[in-house]
């Protein structure tokens, strides 16, 4: 019989929170130990989370008071900065992190001071840090301690992109764009105008064109694929909808790429990957066919003898966040990487 893992969730009342507790609840191979809510210390989790009720009967503890040194796991559904602030603290005895901030996502400590507007706390643990991308880096993640879990518009566009720069056949004296849209969960659990059902709904924008937190993530993971440095377009939209994301690729090929067959390529790169889909040529993927799941589908079409266009979806609070992080938590604890997540989409 397998071990139960203890896990931790340092803030639980956010959308990536809540959705955390909704795959870990029912986790064949995980007990939730503590669940952290600086402003609801002491309410009940189904009480603020009705879906929750009968599968979660913890309440919320304070940060503060709460014991995370007992858990086997602990995730930060936080705010950039909480995670790094503890996690000190946790590795030396022992527990594993998972972050679904920014702390541990970029290894230049001056590009995420630059972006982020904070010192980086603990660059000695950001050093032997992971980014979560477990397509991309599963032998690394078994051997984590502390993970940066990536962000929902980059999974989409370096999954998106990944077979084609591992074998060199995008132009790169040519940028790379990316016209991505995402649900307004992706701008979290928090009141503000521009999320206000008024000013989202029936209505569709542009925001961050002028520089976005994730596109220097974006951006050091495509040049470490590239393995040299690349032009990077990226244009994040919001659109009237609750969960879900689009994002839309264009790239240049190499010579020796028009020659070859590239919906085969990525058929044989992502044929082993259960949460990623190479839809057959000709079709298109449709947002709402990974809402609730952690898979993400994507398209392959050629745009004349040039260019390529790949189409990429996925769930932005699952594959893009709180998913991908179970599923790392899976890998470095050993267990079947798709245990928890094998959730069908819903529809409609």
């Amino acid at each position: 019989m397998v071990q139960k893992v203890k896990v931790g969730i340092v803030g639980g009342t956010g959308y990536t929170g809540v959705e955390l507790l909704r795959l870990l609840a029912v986790h064949p191979h995980v007990t939730l130990t503590v669940i952290t809510s600086r402003g609801d210390a002491g309410t009940p989790v189904a009480d603020m989370f009705p879906n929750l009720r009968g599968y979660v009967d913890l309440a919320f503890s304070d940060p503060a008071t709460a014991n995370l040194t007992d858990c086997d796991v602990v995730f930060f559904a936080t705010p950039h900065g909480v995670a790094m602030s503890q996690a000190q603290t946790l590795t030396a005895a022992g527990v594993k992190v998972i972050d679904l901030a920014a702390d541990f996502r970029l290894q230049d400590t001056a590009v995420f001071e630059q972006w982020y507007k904070m010192p980086h706390s603990c660059p000695d643990i950001l050093k032997d840090a992971v980014y979560g991308l477990p397509e991309l880096f599963r032998s690394q993640i078994k051997q984590a301690q502390v993970i940066g879990n990536p962000g929902c518009y980059p999974t989409t566009v370096l999954l998106g992109l990944a077979p084609l720069l591992e074998k060199g056949l995008i132009d790169l004296t040519s940028p790379i764009i990316a016209d991505a849209k995402s649900g307004v969960s992706g701008a979290g659990r928090k009141a503000e105008v521009a999320t206000l059902f008024s000013e989202s709904s029936d209505n569709m924008k542009a925001y961050g064109v002028a520089g976005h937190r994730h596109h220097p993530e974006i951006a050091a993971q495509l040049a470490q694929l590239a393995k040299q440095e690349i032009q990077f377009v990226f244009v994040p939209h919001l659109i009237p909808m609750i969960r879900g994301m689009l994002s839309t690729l264009y790239v240049k090929l190499t010579p020796a790429a028009k020659a070859l067959d590239l919906q085969q390529l990525y058929e044989a790169r992502y044929g082993n990957e259960y949460f990623v889909d190479v839809l057959p040529a000709g079709k298109l993927p449709e947002t709402r066919s990974v809402r609730g799941a952690n898979h993400l589908r994507i398209a392959l079409q050629r745009q004349g003898a040039d260019y390529l266009t790949l189409i990429v979806v996925q769930d932005n609070l699952v594959k893009g966040a709180a998913g991908q992080a179970v599923q790392n938590m899976n890998i470095m604890m050993g267990l079947e990487e798709k245990i928890g997540l094998q959730v069908l989409p819903l529809l409609p």
